[in-house]
């Protein structure tokens, strides 16, 4: 043992020797240039002397000498505070060319800075930055002092920086900084997420600084990093801290041969770290979580730095590192990386996948691999947006010529182009469009059977069912005989409908091999029926997620309307809550029923070209099968969401009373976040376990979301949840679950989160709770809710097998035929027609 220590210890020590030989003098840049723009005079900022205007008036190429002053007021207190007091003003397109002796990498890093200077108002400054091939910044504006950090790569002799002022407008910059970067700074792949494949190309790519953050410690400002990086704590991105401490070693921090160096990150980073604040509890099981504002619609490059200053001996934590949703560093163990020593420096890229959201969560947490302590750390994180395919990390705008003579031919010859791949685009739409109408023609009058896919599946549901289908994989997916159907059913046989709805009766069925299916049998008298039938077939055949129900199957012979899904074995999430005298469900089984549910949603609202919007959000419309995983059914009512340059659709207002939105009702216009009020609506009945609309119940309390926001309001929303799971939630837990619900019940879809967001703040409910109840989700925790007023135990005598049509009544004809027009213009008028 203590012969394989010492050979261990002299293979480190060698190593370090000739390390520390190739790289004691640290980078040398080869091409550095800095510039105090707007001044007559240099100014020096650390190691660093910033050439006045007229020293580096050779790098320029500009119409304009016009000189301004920053406010001094806006000024930013910091060591670079002396680049921001003047500024250049440019009206015209200008150029910085500067000779590059060594291609490759280089930082450009533009200070920016209101000012005032004559009739030059800063607020009215609009303007773009580019450099061949890539745009920088697009119709920039600047409302505060920030340092713009671009890595690119430079293939020529030189590097032109284009300012181009927009219409009717000017450009300015403060300071500027090109400065060669290390190759060894960023290589060439990368692990890729969503899917985990490698990625190969960053070289070639340009990426924009949006966060350098030191974990656990204090800003590292640019004259203590090798490469002039600034590097700031975490604390303001840190969701809750709470749940996080520092730990800070920055002495017994080493550096490893051939990995990461002082130029990858200092020591004064990899030297500190936040950490889970487990308090010594050993079943403490949450994410510690960052969140970092991002510019939607573009890739971006995580670095994550790691040093275990935490751990007495190798291979004592084990922990998950989480993007979004993604587990990308499973049961990841530093030191087995390291040749099993502490305290070493490792750094490991990912790419994310085009980002949809406005924010990028990073998050960290306990695995249970090897019943390992529950810690997780992370020491410092870089994240860098990519260049989309056209080259811009600015946004759309076209990259401006490289000579103003040939400006105009080539702007030609952009828009020729552009006419030609919209006349391309155009006449392959038109001609999709005619093969679509002659395909759904055939399907509505065909009377002969052909497979509509071999291997196809096709998401799908069932209104107000009990119990239905799904999963993708089988292979039924084909127009099935309506013999085969009535084979199945018993030639449907009444004794066997398990559920009714608008557009028809669901029977369960069997095929004669076996297989078990639902059975949903159009009314042909029902235009809506009909309507329904088309949508589901011609609309969401395109979509497969685990979490959405699978069409298999379908009949249209004989005039009839007959779409087949697998069978869902627990019927609806509505039939476990009240009414069916089933077992009721635990706290930590509806939590996860909810998280499936808004990824079925979430993938509705962002997992295609257009956004397909559920418009029926409810409780009777999730699906459970045999192991309780949750499917969003039902999408008769479905409608693709507005176009990109729109904000909503506008349409006829249709959905269920109790869960139908507002604001949807009052103005008739439909989004995304329609989806998101209803399914705030399914929340509480999770919660409480009663009927959303209950005209039985005294009036306060006959609409579910207005008397349960009342009481959330007050902060006492555990006073009326389901008597069941008295004692059974943490307190920390329902919080979290009654803000999400909350905030998706906001009058106005602006105010309301998307479904993504749901989706986070419901997994971190379940994280919540898990870290107390880790066991039996039904086992008793000292932190439990106090008793239920004594209002909610009446509700074990409501009648709740009243009929979905009374409490639940869709707005079609169809739906309204069992309802009082009475009962139906009370709901109207009650709350803004919920």
């Amino acid at each position: 043992m203590m012969d394989s220590c010492m050979f261990k210890f002299f293979i480190w020590g060698s190593c370090i020797l000739f390390y520390l030989a190739c790289f004691s003098w640290g980078f040398d840049p080869a091409d550095q240039y800095y510039i105090n723009c707007g001044s007559s005079t240099s100014v020096t900022i650390g190691s660093q002397v910033f050439l006045g205007d007229k020293l580096a008036s050779k790098y320029l190429s500009s119409p304009d000498n016009i000189l301004g002053t920053t406010s001094s007021n806006s000024i930013p207190q910091s060591d670079e505070s002396g680049l921001y007091k003047n500024a250049r003003i440019f009206t015209k397109e200008s150029k910085y060319t500067f000779p590059i002796s060594r291609k490759g990498r280089v930082w450009i890093r533009l200070y920016l800075s209101p000012f005032v200077y004559d009739s030059y108002n800063p607020n009215s400054a609009a303007f773009s930055v580019s450099i061949p091939n890539h745009m920088l910044l697009s119709n920039f504006k600047a409302s505060e002092a920030v340092r713009k950090e671009f890595l690119v790569n430079v293939t020529s002799g030189s590097l032109v920086i284009t300012l181009s002022p927009s219409e009717n407008s000017f450009a300015f910059l403060n300071a500027l900084e090109v400065v060669s970067a290390p190759d060894i700074l960023i290589s060439d792949d990368a692990q890729s997420v969503n899917p985990a494949v490698k990625f190969n190309g960053l070289l070639t790519q340009a990426l924009e600084t949006v966060a350098r953050v030191n974990m656990g410690g204090p800003t590292v400002t640019s004259k203590n990093d090798t490469l002039g990086r600034t590097w700031v704590p975490d604390t303001k991105f840190l969701l809750e801290q709470n749940l996080a401490e520092s730990v800070s070693k920055i002495n017994s921090v080493r550096y490893p041969p051939g990995g990461a160096t002082d130029d990858i990150a200092p020591k004064t980073v990899y030297g500190t770290a936040t950490k889970m604040k487990s308090e010594d509890n050993p079943n403490s099981n949450f994410n510690v979580t960052w969140v970092f504002p991002v510019d939607p619609g573009f890739r971006y490059v995580v670095r994550f730095h790691f040093c275990d200053i935490v751990s007495d001996a190798p291979s004592k934590i084990y922990f998950n590192v989480f993007l979004d949703s993604s587990n990308v560093l499973p049961d990841l163990d530093l030191t087995t990386r390291n040749l099993n020593f502490l305290a070493t420096a490792i750094y490991m890229d990912f790419v994310t996948s085009s980002i949809s959201s406005s924010k990028l969560r990073v998050s960290i947490g306990p695995s249970p691999v090897n019943d390992a302590y529950p810690d997780a750390i992370l020491n410092g994180l870089e994240i860098m947006k990519m260049n989309n395919s056209l080259g811009n990390l600015g946004g759309m705008a076209t990259l401006p010529s490289s000579s103003g003579s040939g400006s105009k031919s080539k702007v030609g010859v952009i828009v020729g182009v552009i006419i030609g791949v919209a006349i391309i685009l155009l006449i392959v739409g038109l001609l999709f469009y005619i093969r679509r109408k002659r395909r759904l023609e055939q399907l509505h009058h065909s009377k002969t059977w052909v497979p509509i896919s071999q291997n196809a599946s096709y998401t799908m549901g069932s209104k107000d069912s009990h119990k239905t289908t799904a999963s993708a994989g089988s292979d039924i997916g084909f127009r099935c005989p309506f013999a085969a159907v009535q084979e199945a059913t018993n030639n449907f046989d009444e004794s066997w409908v398990i559920g009714v709805g608008g557009f028809g009766k669901v029977y369960k069925g069997e095929f004669s091999d076996g297989t078990k299916v639902a059975v949903k049998r159009g009314n042909s008298k029902s235009q809506q029926g009909f309507t329904e039938f088309r949508t589901e077939i011609e609309m969401l055949s395109q979509f497969r997620h685990r979490h959405l129900v699978s069409l298999i199957g379908y009949c249209d012979e004989k005039s009839e309307m007959i779409l087949i899904y697998e069978y869902m074995e627990n019927g609806t999430l509505k039939s476990h809550l009240y009414g069916s005298g089933l077992p009721s469900l635990g706290w930590k089984e509806r939590l996860e029923i909810c998280i499936g549910s808004a990824r079925g949603l979430h993938y509705l609202h962002t997992g295609y070209a257009k956004a397909v919007i559920h418009r029926d959000v409810k409780s009777a419309n999730i699906l459970l099968d045999e192991t309780f995983l949750a499917k969003v059914a039902d999408f008769g009512l479905s409608k693709t969401g507005p176009e990109i340059d729109q904000t909503h659709v506008s349409t006829a207002v249709k959905g269920s009373f109790g869960y139908l939105d507002p604001e949807y009702f009052r103005r008739q216009q439909l989004t995304e976040k329609s989806d998101v009020y209803s399914f705030g609506v399914v929340l509480f009945e999770v919660l409480c376990a009663r009927p959303v609309i209950d005209p039985s119940l005294p009036r306060e309390m006959v609409n579910l979301a207005e008397w349960a926001m009342k009481w959330q309001k007050r902060g006492q929303l555990d006073q009326i949840i389901d008597p069941s799971l008295e004692g059974k939630i943490k307190p920390d837990s329902l919080r979290k679950f009654a803000e999400t619900a909350e905030k998706c019940l906001a009058d106005y879809g602006v105010d309301r989160p998307s479904m993504g967001d749901v989706l986070w703040n419901l997994e971190y409910a379940l994280q919540l709770q898990e870290a107390v109840l880790h066991n039996d989700p039904e086992e008793n925790s000292t932190n439990i809710i106090s008793d239920l007023s004594p209002q909610v135990n009446n509700f074990s005598h409501i009648d709740s097998t009243t009929s979905a049509r009374q409490h639940e009544m869709s707005v079609t004809d169809d739906d309204l035929s069992d309802v009082s027009m009475s009962k139906v213009f009370s709901q109207l008028i009650k709350s803004e027609g919920r």
